[in-house]
């Protein structure tokens, strides 16, 4: 067994460093996805930003379980340097952002932050699950909990409920 955790890991289990910032690491990494989805909703038509946050969301929730397993084993249980999960955990309302729309993307981090740190909802109950999967679905509850709320505010939107 190594000494010490391998970097491959330790690059995707911190979301390449945030999580070892010194003050709030989990906002650390959320904004880290926030800012990923900010350069590609430059790059990208609305269709190709929602197809690719749903695919980089869908393969670093298994990476950061893969790495937060891994990480575990030297960091200890749920370790809070492992933020790959608030990356992921932000993404999810962020699939249905579309270009442009900063406001939706800041309310996304906004409500996937707070859900995140109040952990209603069986959010808390999530962390109970073995491992990096436990690590990773509390995170991602949080983030459908937010993805409803901003799917439901776009619905009111377009119908000019709001």
């Amino acid at each position: 067994m190594q000494d010490k955790p391998r970097l491959l890991h330790v690059l995707i289990g911190t979301t390449l460093g945030a999580g070892f910032c010194p003050v709030a690491p989990g906002t650390a990494g959320a904004v880290v996805g926030v800012a990923v989805w900010a350069v590609l909703q430059w790059q990208l038509t609305a269709t190709t930003l929602m197809a690719t946050m749903a695919v980089l969301t869908l393969l670093f929730t298994l990476l950061g379980a893969w790495s937060a397993t891994h990480l575990e084993r030297y960091w200890g249980p749920d370790p809070s340097r492992v933020v790959m999960d608030e990356t992921v955990g932000v993404w999810l309302p962020l699939v249905i952002v579309g270009p442009g729309q900063w406001w939706q993307a800041v309310a996304a981090l906004a409500l996937f932050r707070f859900f995140d740190i109040v952990k209603p909802l069986g959010v808390r109950r999530m962390e109970q699950l073995p491992a990096g999967i436990g690590v990773m679905a509390d995170d991602v509850l949080a983030g459908i909990y937010s993805l409803i709320i901003i799917a439901a505010w776009q619905l009111m939107l377009t119908r000019g409920i709001c």
